[in-house]
């Protein structure tokens, strides 16, 4: 795990991206693996998120704060989406730069600093641009120990995001998944059941695996799809659950 100044440096270069790969896709372009998602509804949900978690830093918030509260003015024109999402990018990378990552801030995750959120809207915006690119119809590319971080952020953060993030604590069927990166360093057991959710790296024998390239097992993680370099062994409910618990 990198330092703060670490993620605002990535988080910034990740905005950029995004514009860029918003600036190339159709409003009406469908975002794989998301349903009936748009680049439209991509947009408008992103730069409302970092907008909020602009608030969030501002304000060194001690409870969440409803997004409802939070003033945002949607482009009429598609042409404008991408500077306004640079836009909102931007302003975040800088109120997170102007603050300490260990200052004390509501999170809905496990970490109640300020370095959570550089982190989590890093992969946040990171996913997301791929998303873009997948609606622009690019292939998206990730590095690979960046990939493998926003993973085990997401495992971490599973048990806490009832609110805000994925609904995969609340799957208490017992049962294990693996997740087993092909290409690169990386292995994942995931155990669920009444008692709780729990992870760990490394291999084990689950009753659902999943392997293939670092990237398609990132977004598969993050409850989309991947592609057919994903080979899917095993309990097919358990992995259905969590392709429908895990997007967020």
């Amino acid at each position: 795990m990198r330092d703060h100044a670490e993620y605002c440096g990535l988080l910034e270069a990740e905005v950029d991206r995004l514009a860029e790969a918003v600036a190339g896709a159709d409003p009406g372009a469908l975002v794989p693996g998301c349903d009936d998602w748009t680049a439209l509804d991509l947009a408008q949900h992103i730069g409302l998120t970092h907008r909020w978690t602009i608030r969030v830093v501002e304000t060194a918030a001690t409870e969440r704060l409803a997004v409802r509260d939070v003033p945002v003015d949607f482009p009429e024109e598609w042409a404008a989406y991408p500077g306004w999402v640079a836009e909102g990018g931007s302003r975040l990378v800088a109120a997170l730069r102007a603050v300490e990552g260990d200052a004390p801030v509501w999170a809905w995750g496990p970490d109640q600093h300020m370095r959570w959120w550089a982190r989590r809207q890093f992969h946040e915006t990171m996913v997301h641009r791929a998303d873009a690119e997948g609606a622009a119809g690019r292939v998206p590319v990730f590095d690979p120990v960046q990939a493998a971080d926003a993973i085990d952020e997401f495992l971490t953060n599973i048990p806490h995001g009832r609110a805000s993030g994925p609904a995969i604590a609340a799957l208490t069927a017992p049962g294990t998944l693996h997740l087993h990166a092909t290409d690169a360093e990386g292995e994942w057991t995931v155990r669920f059941g009444p008692d709780g959710y729990s992870w760990e790296r490394g291999h084990l024998k689950a009753d659902a695996a999943v392997r293939g390239p670092l990237a398609d097992l990132l977004l598969f993680t993050f409850g989309r799809q991947g592609d057919a370099s994903l080979e899917i062994f095993g309990d097919r409910v358990l992995l259905d659950a969590w392709l429908g618990a895990s997007r967020f």
